[in-house]
């Protein structure tokens, strides 16, 4: 029986091998830090490396002719300049290393559709047309060549290329791409997540003691493999991480473009996700209270009784989503004599930041929120979490898994044949 399915999660630091049996439970997984391998993230050699430990650690657990297929997902924007055979030509250029060069900036700016998410100093695109000066044969993601190096076919996927200027609606690399200055011919052929992609070499094969037939499938990001993981699957489901700042991210049945909020669609699953970010968050919080002290005066807010103070938190001036405002201000006063009930305003802004972003994806033409999942340590305040069913509608749902590697799993899982 070959019913179990591999996923692969490159991170910032480390790599995280997970796989699944066809019901959707974990059984095994394996962890590498890159930092074991060498101090330099931005060598393709050190991300192998880690794979293949984490790899081995999770096969060692199962019965490896039991896999059937593969799925990798890896940090989004991240890109490497390889020769006809794949091998890296110069150090990766990182998804949080920006564009200098005014001229390519000029370029990405007079010929990308405004709506495109390789607008930007922080895009793929121009990570790739930096990356020219190498003469590459190909440029690939990081997500692309790890999967490259399981089977030797040079391609991506639509999550990891849309910021690389990938149309996602029509399908193509659109013809602008060479008004900006990058060769096409450069650009890898790119299929939907969840698409077979391939097999694995024999090489591959003999060194994991796997199956040559398992199928190779067409992976995603980092963040879309993390939605995955957490279960949504419906159009109107959506994903809240409370982090340092609010995410918000949901599944729709059409594509939303709105650079204006910084939105843009993925598509996956057949359907598309899109998502906008705000500043308030976390860090909004901690500017006036320590995690020990909301931690302390949770029990004491009465979150059955609205203070409706209309606050808006922020941890400093500037908003993008679902206020669009470089200037807008934090707004936390009046300050109520009680700390507890500061805290409960503080949760009230948050929640009514998180519930006018889904009504803004709404109003942009994503379907109304049906389902919620939340992520983050601030959502596990059980104060915070009544507020927020109260203003939102919905109760958030437990997630599946918190492991980007359990979502590329079940893109493998959905895909293999």
């Amino acid at each position: 029986m070959r019913d179990l399915f591999l996923g692969l999660d490159l991170g910032t630091s480390g790599v995280r091998a997970l796989i699944l049996d066809a019901g959707g439970a974990v059984q095994a997984s394996g962890r590498a830090q890159m930092a074991t391998f060498g101090a330099n993230p931005r060598d393709p050699a050190i991300w192998w490396q880690a794979t293949k430990v984490a790899l081995h650690s999770a096969l060692m657990q199962v019965d490896r002719s039991r896999i059937r297929a593969i799925a990798v997902d890896g940090t989004s924007g991240t890109l490497l300049a390889v020769d006809p055979a794949g091998h890296p030509l110069a150090e990766a250029v990182m998804y949080n290393d920006a564009c200098t060069d005014p001229t390519i900036l000029a370029r990405i700016a007079e010929y990308a559709p405004q709506s495109s998410a390789a607008q930007g100093a922080s895009s793929g695109l121009a990570r790739a047309i930096g990356l020219q000066r190498h003469a590459p044969a190909k440029l690939l993601h990081q997500a692309d060549w790890i999967a490259f190096q399981l089977g030797g076919q040079m391609g991506t996927d639509a999550n990891n290329a849309l910021k690389t200027g990938y149309d996602p609606v029509e399908g193509v690399w659109p013809d602008w791409i060479a008004q900006t200055g990058l060769q096409p011919e450069l650009l890898p052929q790119c299929l939907d997540p969840g698409s077979p992609s391939g097999q694995l070499t024999a090489q591959t094969a003999q060194e994991f003691g796997l199956n040559r037939e398992v199928q190779l499938i067409a992976g995603t990001t980092d963040g879309c493999a993390s939605f995955l993981a957490t279960g949504a699957d419906t159009a109107g489901a959506a994903v809240s991480a409370i982090g340092t700042t609010l995410t918000l991210k949901i599944l729709s049945d059409r594509p939303i473009f709105a650079p204006h909020y910084g939105i843009y669609s993925h598509k996956i699953l057949g359907m598309w996700l899109a998502g906008g970010a705000s500043n308030s968050g976390g860090a909004a919080l901690l500017a006036h209270f320590s995690a020990e002290e909301m931690q302390a005066l949770t029990p004491l807010i009465q979150a059955n009784k609205p203070l409706n103070l209309g606050y808006y938190p922020l941890p400093k001036t500037g908003e993008r989503f679902p206020i669009a405002d470089p200037d807008l201000p934090s707004r936390v006063s009046p300050r109520p004599s009680s700390d507890a009930q500061f805290l409960q305003a503080l949760f009230e802004g948050l929640a009514a930041i998180e519930a006018l972003g889904y009504q803004r994806l709404h109003d942009l033409g994503a379907p109304a929120l049906t389902s919620l999942r939340s992520l983050g340590g601030a959502a596990a305040n059980p104060a915070l979490g009544a507020i927020r069913a109260r203003l939102l509608g919905v109760e958030s749902a437990q997630p599946l898994s918190r492991e980007a590697a359990y979502g590329s799993a079940l893109l493998a899982r959905r895909g293999a044949q």
